[in-house]
């Protein structure tokens, strides 16, 4: 009898190291996958700064830029009333404003630009949200997926150790004369 559970004993015992292993494994590959991650997370998260900031610049370039079209606009105004009242001047405020309306131009063509730059930067940003969330729920889910393993290696020890205690009462020496003589037969 004794024998036999030595036998069962050592069989429960391989048997719960190979879990354990098999475990151990799981949750290695899970813990490295986990930590590959939160690198990417980390990374996603200063190129979004970088965007962050990048927009904020190109933000005060664009209210420069209104601010100096208004006073362009401003000036251009106050050339064309000096040109009717001044005739003998004319020649060069028309110069004037022909060199105006090219930095008109040019500002309206940098305007485009900007604007084409900042939806670009727009997408970038977006796309990158898009990465955050994918990054964030993936990471969700290897946490559940995680936490489920640990669930089930607690339940696995606790029954361990509840057929060890078991294991324990049974080896436990008899105190009646009558079972210690049949044992010993």
């Amino acid at each position: 009898m004794n024998r036999a559970l030595t036998i069962i004993n050592g069989i429960g015992v391989l048997a719960l190291a190979v879990i354990c292993v098999t475990q151990w494994r799981s949750d290695r590959s899970l813990n490295i996958e986990v930590s590959q991650l939160q690198r990417a997370n980390q990374v996603q998260l200063g190129s979004l700064v970088e965007q962050s900031n990048t927009l904020r610049g190109v933000n005060e370039d664009l209210a420069q830029f209104k601010e100096r079209f208004s006073k362009a606009h401003a000036e251009l105004s106050d050339a064309l009333a000096s040109a009717r009242n001044l005739e003998r001047e004319n020649t060069q405020i028309v110069a004037e404003r022909d060199q105006l309306k090219a930095s008109v131009t040019n500002w309206s063509a940098a305007v485009a630009e900007r604007d084409v730059r900042l939806k670009e930067t727009l997408e970038q940003g977006r796309e990158l949200s898009r990465k955050l969330n994918e990054s964030v729920t993936r990471f969700n889910e290897l946490a559940t997926n995680y936490n489920a393993s640990v669930r089930r290696f607690s339940e696995l020890a606790t029954n361990y150790n509840s057929v060890v205690d078991q294991l324990n009462e049974l080896r436990k020496p008899s105190k009646t004369p009558e079972k210690s003589s049949a044992a010993t037969k």
